[in-house]
């Protein structure tokens, strides 16, 4: 029988109409920043994951890191969730997951180990019950930047209730116990998966998160290569693999 993830991955490719709907954009500019630290601070508030703030915002320096791009995932022209992504080598460690598991992270960079780190995934709490698909679309932000960068590793800073999501979905493995979030009220695990072994199964099983090389171009551009280009993408999922039924696992 298969999961329930897959249930719902199945139901979703099966239906494409969502997909014509839904813009990546990058998160630049100060109005984008502002909404996007709102919706944060409530989602991480009605999950009672941070303190409260007089300010109603959540955003950290690492927003800012030069290895980052935020982006946010628009549906009918309203933002609905977002995820930021680090790229980590051993010249760039900037982010949290770099820090809070630098013991088990920095031997691996110092080895020339790369890795994709997804890190602030949030989903406004009204359109999350509206869309149950926003995982997908969300996270699969995290596996186009591994196959653009063409990394070793995917991680992933998980909650313990969290975790068989992203074993079922990515194949993801526990490579250390949890640790208190900084700035948080809740403890997180790492996950990590070896991006090249797992890519076809994943594909196979999950073929949302196939994109073609014309996608992540323009989602990953450089910023000063950006300028002439739109900032919004419009998801270009492959109809003919997509269409296909997601096995049982």
């Amino acid at each position: 029988m298969g999961s329930v993830a897959e249930a719902r991955n199945s139901l979703f490719v099966r239906d494409l109409g969502l997909s014509d709907r839904v813009v990546y954009r990058l998160i630049e500019t100060r109005e984008e920043k502002d909404q996007l630290y709102l919706m944060r601070y409530r989602a991480y508030r009605r999950n009672e994951l941070i303190p409260a703030s007089e300010a109603e915002r959540y955003g950290d320096h690492y927003d800012d890191a030069p290895n980052a791009l935020t982006f946010g995932v628009h549906i009918d022209g309203e933002l609905c969730s977002s995820i930021r992504l680090h790229l980590l080598t051993s010249e760039q460690r900037m982010s949290y997951t770099a820090e809070l598991f630098s013991d088990v992270l920095h031997p691996r960079l110092d080895q020339g180990e790369t890795f994709i780190d997804p890190a602030r995934f949030v989903a406004d709490p009204e359109k999350a019950r509206r869309f149950p698909e926003l995982p997908y679309l969300t996270l699969r932000l995290a596996y186009m930047a591994c196959e653009h960068f063409n990394v070793d590793t995917g991680l992933a800073l998980v909650r313990a209730g969290h975790q068989r999501f992203y074993r079922q979905v990515f194949m993801y493995e526990t490579i250390a116990e949890p640790r208190q979030f900084p700035n948080a009220l809740v403890e997180v695990g790492l996950m990590a998966s070896d991006f090249r072994a797992r890519h076809d199964q994943v594909l196979a099983r999950f073929p949302i998160m196939r994109s073609s090389a014309f996608e992540r171009r323009k989602l990953f551009l450089r910023r000063g290569e950006r300028q002439s280009s739109p900032r919004g993408v419009v998801t270009s999922f492959d109809r003919a693999s997509t269409a296909s039924t997601v096995p049982n696992s």
